[in-house]
């Protein structure tokens, strides 16, 4: 039997085929349909099965990433949605809070309220704090509420009332009503999405949820359709953004957990790699066609978050911490106003592509500047299955960016690629230096298709000693889906000072949140064996406003003091000091409920005889301005052999990506098929 991941990403859809039989890894790419993701996987689903001699009625399992839900929000071209909130509260998504995106730039704006004020209405209910009634909820204008978007027409409806996290009963109700009076519409309530305290956060990720609900469902049933036709029995599993798994029930009910899908694969295919090759500490730099994502992982564990933006709007669910900047292969150098060369954000994606591609690109990109300074290969990209036109980027950077900067076409790339790597190792800067990590203790994990490419230079920017880069690194993405359990997250938020019976009450909600959990597992298919769950205890010192996490799976009814104990480790690990004479406040309680699924073993491989065998050519590459054209080894990666050192200026190929190694760098090729780089500055 058969275990496909795929990852879906805005140049490329990417694919990972595991033969439970033998362990067997096999790994396919085709370019992504932008109109239809789901027509990229069903192709790729139907080549790829071909091509490895695989039958559908064969695929046990199917689990994939997507940033549909995310460029849905990019793009705004979700449902028509309508919020249905407390009385007197239905600017608080437009006030948002205090702070700007860029706090000394006044030209930089919020982006637009999802649900604009005409289709915001409020009802007559109030519940307080602690979750007392105040005000019942108003029947008469709930129903004058649900006619005035009726009129509206929505598609979709958010519903947020104040403190519903602590007393849900006035949302359900409101969810009862509009589901009789508006049965076709998408119903998003907070209670469901994120029992949480904080009111803005909260109406804005309901909103986003609701917001992306209606299309992201019709993407779900296409993929679901597509599938089936193809024969296969396995329903498609999506991952969302904390690295776990979930059904296509749960998805279309909280599709909002998927906005960082596909790179959440990445990082926990990454973690699990690092680990079987001895590197547990690792900046993960996963460089796609469109952007760059970066993340942090501590002893084999990615970091996490509770909160990010996502296209400007505040989305607070448990995931990965991942930091994304608008730089990929497909990125466009242009010039500005001023004169000033600029790389990114906007990208060429996959349609129409770089001008290489030979799509009707006319823009030059990352990609058109590596191929003109001969660290692409033309014939190589999948395999040669897809070319590249040298001389259509050579023309396009010389028209467009060399000319009018008075130099010449190969310091005009160089300069493109510089750029590019400038803000890659910002973004890397921001996730371990500036959060306190040496940076010298962690290797740098490039994936991607074009990770490996650059990665030798951002190594050296960031000073980070070694970088790992793993089997068709452009696939891990999609590995990933194979290297990660089922999971779903669970919060309560309860405002107390620490004590004896608030820590009662704090441990009665991890029970309650297992409850949950387990009956969703068990829906999910889990057997009860391999079913687990993780506490989470969040506190602050009394007076802060933000609070920091604590680990409390081993913790019992006698375990205070050892809790606070542990907040006391936690808040000097996060801000550098404890304030041990101050009270500590518990604000909520979180559970996540872990399935455990077969993963893909991390199979040791042959390799190739030697060196002079993997060495396919030689060609001219441009290493920069000071040392110019020089001449370097080209290897195929599947015939390198093990513990064989090469060194650069070298280029190494395969179907998903291809690797640079300066002048000066080693390579060499570990038992389970990575790369591992020693870098010198």
């Amino acid at each position: 039997m058969y275990r496909i991941g795929v990852d879906v990403g805005g140049t490329f859809t990417d694919f990972t085929l595991l033969d439970d039989r033998d362990g067997t890894i096999s790994f396919f790419k085709l370019p992504s349909t932008p109109h239809d993701p789901s027509e990229a996987i069903g192709h790729g689903l139907a080549e790829m099965l071909k091509l490895f001699g695989a039958l559908p009625a064969e695929v046990s399992w199917l689990g994939h990433g997507t940033t549909v839900a995310t460029n849905i929000v990019i793009e705004r071209r979700g449902a028509r949605t309508g919020l249905i909130t407390t009385r007197g509260f239905r600017d608080v998504l437009e006030l948002g809070r205090q702070s700007r995106p860029s706090i000394y730039d006044y030209r930089v704006e919020k982006p637009p309220p999802l649900v604009p004020r005409d289709r915001r209405v409020e009802v007559d209910e109030r519940v307080g704090p602690d979750g007392t009634v105040l005000t019942p909820l108003d029947e008469p204008s709930l129903a004058r509420a649900i006619e005035a978007l009726r009129e509206a027409k929505v598609e979709s409806v958010a519903i947020c009332f104040l403190h519903s996290y602590r007393n849900p009963a006035h949302e359900r109700r409101a969810a009862e009503a509009v589901a009789a009076a508006l049965p076709e519409a998408y119903v998003s309530v907070s209670s469901a999405i994120l029992p949480e305290f904080r009111e803005f956060e909260r109406v804005s990720t309901t909103v986003v949820n609701a917001f992306v609900g209606p299309r992201m469902g019709r993407y779900l049933e296409r993929l679901r359709d597509r599938v089936r036709a193809l024969g296969v029995p396995a329903e498609p599993y999506t991952i969302h953004s904390n690295g776990g798994l979930m059904s296509v029930e749960t998805a279309r009910e909280c599709p909002v957990r998927s906005c960082v899908s596909g790179p959440a694969a990445g990082v926990v295919g990454a973690a699990s790699i690092g680990v079987a090759a001895g590197l547990p500490n690792l900046v993960t730099f996963d460089v796609g066609g469109t952007s760059t994502d970066v993340s942090l992982i501590d002893e084999g564990r990615p970091l996490y978050t509770s909160a990010r933006l996502v296209a400007g709007y505040p989305v607070k669910t448990p995931m990965i911490d991942i930091h994304v900047i608008g730089a990929g292969g497909g990125s466009i150098a242009r010039i500005d106003d001023a004169g000033g060369l600029k790389v990114g954000p906007q990208s060429a994606g996959a349609d129409p592509g770089p001008v290489a591609y030979r799509r009707g690109g006319t823009e030059p990109t990352i990609t058109d500047a590596n191929l003109v300074l001969g660290r692409l290969v033309p014939d190589t990209l999948l395999g040669g299955r897809m070319t590249l036109d040298a001389e259509a980027a050579y023309a396009a950077i010389a028209e467009k960016i060399a000319r009018p900067l008075g130099l010449s076409v190969e310091e005009a790339a160089h300069g493109i690629v510089r750029i590019a790597n400038a803000g890659m190792s910002r973004a890397i800067r921001s996730v371990s230096v500036e959060r306190g990590y040496d940076i010298s203790r962690f290797a740098l994990a490039a994936f991607g298709g074009a990770g490996p490419l650059h990665a030798a230079e951002v190594a050296v920017e960031c000073g980070i000693p070694r970088v790992l880069v793993p089997r068709e690194p452009g696939t891990l993405c999609a590995r990933g889906m194979l290297l990660t359990d089922v999971s779903s997250d669970y919060v309560r938020s309860h405002f107390a000072d620490a004590g004896e019976a608030s820590w009662r009450a704090i441990l009665d909600l991890f029970a309650q949140m297992e409850a949950e959990g387990d009956a969703w597992l068990a829906r999910e298919g889990v057997a009860a064996e391999g079913r687990s769950f993780r506490r989470v205890l969040d506190a602050r010192y009394r007076g802060q406003n933000f609070e920091v996490k604590v680990a409390c799976n081993d913790l019992g009814a006698d375990d205070l003091a050892e809790a606070q104990e542990r907040f006391h480790a936690a808040h000097t690990r996060e801000y550098g000091y404890a304030i041990r004479d101050r009270g500590i406040e518990f604000v909520s309680a979180r559970v996540q409920a872990v399935g455990a699924v077969p993963q893909a073993p991390h199979s040791r491989i042959e390799g190739g005889e030697s060196l002079d065998r993997a060495r396919v050519a030689r060609r001219r590459v441009y290493v920069d301005p000071a040392t110019g054209w020089a001449e370097a080894d080209v290897y195929w990666r599947e015939a390198l052999p093990i513990g064989v050192p090469f060194s650069g200026p070298a280029i190494v190929n395969e179907m998903s990506a291809t690797l640079l190694l300066l002048p000066g760098q080693t390579g060499m090729v570990d038992h389970f098929g990575n790369i591992v780089m020693e870098v010198r500055a």
